[in-house]
């Protein structure tokens, strides 16, 4: 009797590197002509809201979001004069909190304890947006609910549908999804252009950036 060899299952073809590049930046190029501009107006028109009446700004984000909520956080203060500030900077309180009271609730009890009100706003960078039903982000839901009970104002850059950040939110911006298959990639890299697209607008901006003012 002649033993079988098992054959090995074909992988699917990989696409070739210089075509996925230029997908991409098609793709890119095409999630750019798609945002609403008058929804980033919308943003930069309640941003200045928040700082005429000196609240302060509380971006939240997991992931990528999170790196983006701390790069933004500096930009924020640095160059448009907000006080803000992102609960994924400490990780000491973020652990303990997750620890003791687990992660749901983890953004809600940092905005409770900052006594977040009717001055404040919460800015959320995230793909989904959050979903109470699919149990996507409940920690983002959370503070989203905890916004509406204390009046704050939301606002958003999200993709896919925007889920309850944009249901929730006073302005988001939606990255549109032009690809399925890069859909966080393309969310959280325009969630940078956008932020970066805020603190330079001459709304908002109150500094000059370092190399915008060497001559």
């Amino acid at each position: 009797m002649v033993a079988r060899t098992r054959r090995k299952p074909r992988r699917p073809a990989a696409r070739p590197a210089a075509d996925h590049i230029r997908a991409y930046l098609q793709d890119a190029r095409a999630i750019i002509d798609r945002i609403d501009a008058r929804e980033v107006e919308r943003l930069v028109s309640l941003l200045r809201a928040v700082r005429r009446r000196k609240g302060r700004l509380f971006l939240l984000g997991v992931g990528g979001g999170a790196a983006n909520a701390s790069h933004a956080v500096n930009d924020f203060r640095k160059i448009c004069g907000f006080e803000a500030y992102a609960p994924t900077d400490n990780v000491a309180e973020l652990s303990a909190r997750v620890n003791d009271d687990g992660w749901d609730t983890v953004f809600a009890r940092w905005l409770e304890q900052s006594r977040l009100g009717p001055r404040d706003a919460v800015f959320i960078f995230s793909v989904g947006g959050g979903s109470r039903a699919r149990n996507i982000s409940p920690n983002l839901v959370r503070a989203i609910e905890l916004a509406k009970a204390r009046k704050a104002k939301i606002l958003g850059i999200v993709g896919r549908d925007g889920g309850e950040t944009a249901r929730a939110a006073d302005a988001c911006v939606l990255v549109p999804v032009v690809n399925p298959a890069t859909v966080t990639a393309h969310t959280e890299a325009f969630q940078a252009v956008l932020w970066h697209l805020l603190v330079s607008h001459p709304g908002l901006q109150a500094a000059a950036m370092k190399w915008e003012s060497v001559t």
